[in-house]
């Protein structure tokens, strides 16, 4: 860059550049004039001229080439335009023009390639290149903190048995692809501070497409209706500008060459977007120097949530191989499938009239299937999984403590997100006040202009959560409407033959209905998302935090209650109020109550959660990974109708599908919604957090190959934690200790189970033996009510119904008896003692696990006082040389004036 003839070059370049850009825009209105008169045959003869005029030096250009024509000015980012021959084309030029007008004037180079040169010979590309200058004044404004001298402080690689983890280890370059420094916040006034070897490498690319999105993002488009507009946000909304994105630094499937600089892009698609890498680390440095920080937390997070998974994987597969090798040992599903004790036990029908009795045994293969999910090791797994989510939480405080330090991100929160508005909240506001931090005046938006939107908003939230409801109310309808029909066909004359089956009507029913509830969330969830987006931009946000906890809250809330509200009612809900066979209770007074199995509704919760769960997770899956494939194979497939021409590196991005500014967003939401179904209901399938486990080690890779090759390159952006997520799953945590112990408690059988071996069992020798006959209640069949008595006639005097209630010859005839309430006590003390425990543990692991670890802390003092002291010697050096220069200055002030005096004498 110091060459003279280089620069002299460069500079002709620039000269030329311009001219040529001025040229056609002058040529492009023109040629849109003569399109919009409909003279063919002139616009003909233009777009011959202007073809033949773009090919110049287009044989020395490379596809792959990042940089302007020269070769040397690297692009930073690009606008992409469509011409448009409706009414609003002048305006969208007008609009443009003044745009770049702007740019130019801030500091940035522009460069435009005429449409002609595009493979569909419709788009403009706007290429971006941000000057030095550029480069170090923003730097400066964003407070981005860069070397200032390389650090003494070792890494903390060293773990315990490292050496056994060789495999699961990346080299050394990749994991590590810049020596770490102590750093300071970028100062013009102050450049020699810092490790500048080469300006144009100095400050990283996803440094330098973030400032130019800062300058893009606030850089003004005209005047219309007495408003200042800016904003690239705006273009791209009213379509002025149909894209604006940085460019990849070149192919994923093979390496830059020079002039190009390092393919990092190709590095991250070797080693980190692989199926086959599925057991490697990920490279989270390279990660954060290629996509910014806010998309590297996301990945640390979701590595750090996985590798916490592989434990509670672990103990809850050994809790369903327990189920699985005690399951014949099992006395409850031995008396129903035993032929002289369940199939002895007629049961009552299951609907009215059009349902017949049953046998016991005939849901033998479900009460062993029961017994997987609904053993001993339930609550032991329940009690360890509220133990596992606080460690959980705990290190991962730890975690983020020190990726802050490692990423320069202590004390950001301050720095930049309270700080930076939205370029919508500015444009929309009217008023301006103090800043009580920077004392400087800002825009301000009142709150009597946001409390029509906010009323609105909370109306729409509620609207839809109720809507949720609705339609799992319609759900249960469904499964009560159809009960009978199953119950009709399936409790028939080969029930009362002792035929054995698992599909039971009520299996048989939740199935369909957790399908059919499954479809109806995703249906649901496709309109809210958009309606959600669209409001909170409504309610005009402050600063792009409070926009994303705004949507962050609406969403969650939603989600919570469209995935979870049918695990409730399974859980809590379903069987518990039916009554009994003489007066059971009825939906609108149409449909009976929804009974649970005769070894609970366990089973049922344990299927509604495998369905909902897989289904989600293999859906999202498969819409990640293809539906970004198919849009831009599809895309390239269009746009490539003149394969004549260079297919350049900024249109094959602009070919690729955009991640937008919620892209994490929704990844984050996906995160927090599986671990609901692993903390929430995980006392009903322990083997949740191995699906989970699964899922994410696809998920990983997944994310990283659709970021890497189907993905524009996002803008980089700064977070310094996972923000109100992590609040979230707090309360999801706290949550998840009530919903656990409920869940032992009233869904599944263990304490009846224990209530009757310790209070009610008279055999000694093997206490569980009776306890079937004991949990099921006599019903007199004389006693039925003419409009739900069976159609089938039955020599059958009694039957059997699952409650503890008296007898018929009890003078308090099905009123519940003394062990009900027993029972009842037992659950609610075992409630009461669960939480007590596992809170006391949690508020013990708590206190015990620091926030900060211990090393973390003396690094961060240590890289302060470095810090410190560098810019004290700076400046002090600096100091010197001032006094220095100032005293050579004023030692030659006064030769000079003695010289003056002494001619003056010889003078006189």
């Amino acid at each position: 860059m110091g060459d003279p003839d280089v620069l002299e070059m460069v500079q002709e370049e620039e000269r030329r550049a311009g001219s040529e850009e001025r040229f056609f825009e002058d040529l492009s209105s023109r040629e849109s004039s003569f399109l919009i008169s409909e003279e063919p045959r002139s616009a003909k003869r233009y777009n011959l001229f202007l073809r033949r005029r773009l090919m110049f030096k287009k044989d020395e250009q490379s596809k792959d080439s990042i940089f302007f024509r020269d070769g040397i000015r690297q692009i930073d980012f690009v606008l992409s335009y469509v011409d448009d021959i409706k009414k609003e084309a002048e305006l969208k030029a007008e609009r443009r023009k003044e745009f770049e007008q702007n740019l130019r004037k801030i500091g940035l180079e522009l460069e435009i390639e005429d449409k002609m040169n595009s493979e569909d010979g419709k788009t403009y590309f706007v290429k971006i290149h941000a000057p030095w200058e550029v480069l170090v004044t923003y730097a400066e404004v964003l407070g981005i903190k860069m070397p200032i001298k390389e650090s003494d402080i070792p890494r903390a690689d060293k773990i315990p048995f490292s050496c056994m983890l060789g495999p699961l280890k990346l080299p050394r370059n990749v994991k590590h692809p810049h020596a770490e420094y102590f750093t300071a916040q970028f100062t013009r006034h102050r450049q020699e501070l810092f490790l500048i070897e080469d300006e144009s490498s100095f400050f990283p690319s996803s440094s330098r497409n973030r400032i130019v999105y800062y300058i893009l993002s606030r850089c003004p488009f005209g005047i219309e209706d007495g408003k200042k507009r800016f904003g690239i946000e705006r273009l791209l909304n009213s379509h002025t500008y149909s894209s604006a994105f940085p460019l990849h630094d070149g192919q994923y499937w093979k390496p830059s060459e020079p002039p190009n600089p390092v393919n990092e892009r190709y590095t991250l698609c070797q080693n980190w977007a692989r199926f086959s890498y599925f057991y490697k680390e990920q490279p989270f440095n390279l990660i954060r120097d290629y996509y910014g920080e806010k998309v590297g937390i996301y990945f640390v997070f979701l590595g750090f949530y996985t590798e916490m998974l592989f434990f509670a994987a672990i103990v809850g597969l050994a809790c369903f191989i327990y189920g699985l090798l005690s399951m014949h040992d099992n006395s409850s599903s031995t008396e129903i499938c035993d032929p002289e004790i369940g199939g002895q036990i007629i049961m009552c029908p299951l609907c009215d009239v059009m349902c017949d009795y049953w046998r016991l045994n005939s849901t033998c293969l479900a009460s062993k299937f029961s017994h997987l999910f609904d053993n001993e090791s339930t609550v032991f797994f329940a009690i360890f999984m509220g133990i596992w989510v606080t460690l959980f939480l705990e290190f991962w405080k730890q975690r983020q403590a020190r990726l802050e330090y490692e990423w320069d991100l202590v004390d950001f929160e301050e720095e930049q997100q309270q700080l930076q508005l939205r370029p919508e909240f500015e444009a929309m506001c009217t008023h301006r006040k103090i800043n009580a931090v920077t004392k400087e005046m800002e825009p301000y938006l009142p709150l009597c202009s946001r409390i029509p939107w906010y009323f609105l908003s909370g109306a729409t939230v509620t609207l839809w959560m109720s809507l949720v409801i609705a339609c799992m109310v319609a759900v249960i309808v469904y499964r009560l409407s159809v009960f009978a029909t199953f119950a009709s066909f399936m409790e028939s004359e080969a029930s009362l033959k002792h035929v054995r089956s698992f599909l039971t009507p009520q299996i048989t029913t939740s199935l369909t209905g957790s399908c059919l509830n499954f479809i109806v969330i995703l249906i649901l969830n496709f309109f809210y998302e958009r309606i959600s987006a669209w409001i909170t931009k409504m309610e005009i946000p402050r600063t792009h935090q409070e926009y994303e906890s705004s949507l962050t809250l609406k969403m969650f809330l939603f989600q919570f209650v469209n995935f979870y509200s049918s695990c409730f009612y399974v859980a809590f809900f379903k069987g518990k109020f039916v009554g009994y066979p003489g007066k059971y209770t009825y939906l609108f007074n149409v449909w009976r109550s929804e009974e649970c199995d005769p070894g609970g509704c366990l089973v049922e919760l344990t299927t509604q959660l495998t369905i909902i769960m897989t289904g989600k997770q293999v859906f999202g899956n498969i819409k990640e990974a293809i539906y970004p494939f198919v849009l831009n194979w599809w895309r390239r497939r269009k746009a490539r109708t003149n394969s004549e021409k260079l297919y350049s590196r900024w249109e094959q991005d602009h070919d690729l599908e955009t991640f937008g500014s919620l892209g994490l967003f929704y990844e984050y939401l996906e995160t927090v919604i599986q671990f609901g179904f692993v903390t929430l209901f995980v006392a009903s399938f322990p083997l949740a957090p191995l699906l989970a486990l699964l899922n994410n080690i696809i998920e990983i890779r997944v994310d990283a190959w659709k970021l890497t090759t189907q993905y524009r390159r996002p803008v980089a952006a700064k977070a310094h934690s996972i923000g109100v997520w992590q609040d979230i799953l707090y309360g999801m945590a706290v949550l998840s200790v009530a919903t656990n112990a409920f869940i032992v408690a009233f869904t599944s059988d263990m304490i009846p189970r224990l209530v009757y071996y310790y209070a009610y069992s008279k055999n000694a020798i093997q206490p569980m033996r009776g306890y079937v006959n004991n949990s099921l209640s006599i019903f007199l069949i004389a006693d039925f009510p003419n409009h739900t008595v069976p159609s089938e006639k039955r020599d059958f005097t009694t039957c059997r119904y699952r409650d503890y209630r008296n007898p018929p010859d009890h003078e308090d005839k099905y009123f519940h008896s003394m062990q009900y309430w027993h029972v009842l006590a037992a659950k609610m003390t075992f409630i009461i003692i669960m939480e007590h425990v596992v809170f006391l543990m949690k508020f013990l692991l708590a206190w015990m696990i620091p926030d900060v670890p211990k090393d973390v802390v003396e690094r961060i003092k240590r890289e302060k006082l470095m810090t410190v002291k560098i810019l004290h010697d700076f400046e002090l050096n600096k100091l010197k040389e001032n006094l220095r220069m100032n005293s050579s200055d004023f030692a030659k002030h006064l030769i000079i004036q003695e010289n003056k005096v002494h001619l003056a004498k010889s003078a006189t």
